[in-house]
């Protein structure tokens, strides 16, 4: 197994000095290629809505209540019916093994020894197995996109329950790939493909270089045996993935699942509602990080609305734009049972694997537990709407 820890001691006190996500961004935009940290830092078009998604956290206000004993404080909560430490769980992010030797199981590992869930990607540089065997501790979810090839589809579900997945997180939003710009001004391939604009910067980054090097990334769910193949992310979800996917299909692989079943890519309550019709026990409010449609709402935009259509029938987990702990803490104030993080942990992936996850976990937990106690809330469950405000738009006053 490449090594998941963190390369030098001098990694380790950079990694111990970040004091905010913004820091690891930081580290991880010094230590990656231009390319490689586009891919993971853009969006789709004008990138309006990736902007949106951290921005509108700004749009609700917390209501903290005082002279309340918060001597003794709990995280502690339940997603989807299962034991963890935090309401946050690791998003399924594409390609994390290109970031950092063997990221998909570093990841995994930071979440077990934080007691998170972790959801794998079909798009993982590992496999499903791969991550099971290295980090059998872990509560794992895996991550089902739509193939045109149903029987590979069938063929992943299997192989995910059979490695002891507990969850199914079927994604509804990619029927085509966005368009990253930053992704095709970059030529952004995997491999990632040495060119005149690129040589230099790839010389730049020698620790990056080393382990990519040491560990040829691949796409563990698809392996062949052609692992020379340049191919672009764009190229790749045009040829696999199936635009044709319908709610019929949603409910067929949901049925093949005994376990708990997560639809992620909603933003419209109708959606939502359709995805408690097929026995959805959870939707996952998200717009792929701004990486699909550019100008779609933000997800805590949409949340309140998603909680009123679900209207207690399923779990509603928010995905996208979490920086701080004040923002899990305004998503649950607003109905959602947990968040889930992408950007957060694969910039602390980057900057120092394994350490650098659990660092970023580590920074949205303490952030968390401070909001809480300033709020005058001791336990999750203690968290109300009557905790959260909008914000008046033009003169900074509240509504209800």
């Amino acid at each position: 197994m490449a090594d998941i820890k963190s390369e030098s001691p001098r990694a380790t006190r950079s990694l111990a000095s970040a004091l905010t996500i913004a820091d690891l961004r930081r580290l991880a935009r010094r230590r990656l290629p231009r390319a490689v940290f586009d891919f993971i830092d853009g969006g789709a078009g004008d990138e309006v809505t990736l902007r949106d998604n951290e921005a509108a956290f700004r749009d609700w206000v917390l209501l903290p209540r005082v002279a309340v004993d918060v001597s003794r404080r709990s995280l502690r909560t339940t997603i989807l019916g299962g034991a963890s430490e935090l309401p946050l769980m690791l998003a399924p992010t594409g390609l994390a093994g290109f970031y950092w030797p063997a990221g998909e199981i570093a990841a995994a590992s930071a979440a077990a020894a934080a007691g998170v869930p972790f959801c794998l990607s079909t798009n993982s540089v590992a496999s499903v197995e791969a991550v099971a065997k290295a980090v059998p501790e872990c509560e794992r979810w895996f991550q089902l996109y739509f193939l045109k090839d149903r029987a590979w589809m069938q063929a992943l579900v299997k192989r995910a329950k059979d490695a002891g997945y507990r969850a199914l997180c079927i994604t509804v939003d990619l029927a085509v790939q966005g368009r990253r710009e930053r992704d095709v001004r970059n030529a952004f391939t995997m491999p990632l493909r040495p060119h005149a604009r690129t040589v230099l910067d790839l010389a730049r980054r020698p620790r990056w270089l080393a382990g990519v090097l040491s560990s040829p990334p691949r796409l563990g769910n698809f392996e062949t045996s052609d692992r020379s193949q340049f191919t672009s992310v764009a190229q790749h979800v045009a040829t696999l993935f199936d635009p044709s996917a319908s709610w019929d299909d949603v409910a067929r692989f949901r049925d093949l699942w005994s376990g708990p079943v997560v639809i992620k890519g909603v933003l419209h309550p109708d959606d939502a509602c359709k995805a408690v019709a097929i026995g959805a026990d959870a939707v996952m409010v998200s717009n792929h990080g701004g990486r699909q449609l550019d100008h779609v709402p933000a997800p805590i935009s949409v949340l309140p609305d998603i909680v009123a259509a679900v209207s207690g029938r399923a779990e509603v987990i928010l995905d996208g734009g979490v920086r701080r702990g004040t923002d899990i803490l305004k998503a649950l104030a607003l109905g959602a049972s947990a968040c889930s993080i992408g950007r957060a942990f694969l910039w602390g992936l980057a900057a120092g694997g394994r350490e650098g996850v659990g660092r970023a976990i580590a920074i949205l937990r303490d952030e968390l537990d401070n909001a809480m106690t300033l709020l005058g809330t001791a336990r999750i469950e203690d968290v109300s709407a009557t905790h959260v405000r909008s914000r008046q738009p033009g003169n900074g006053g509240m509504r209800a």
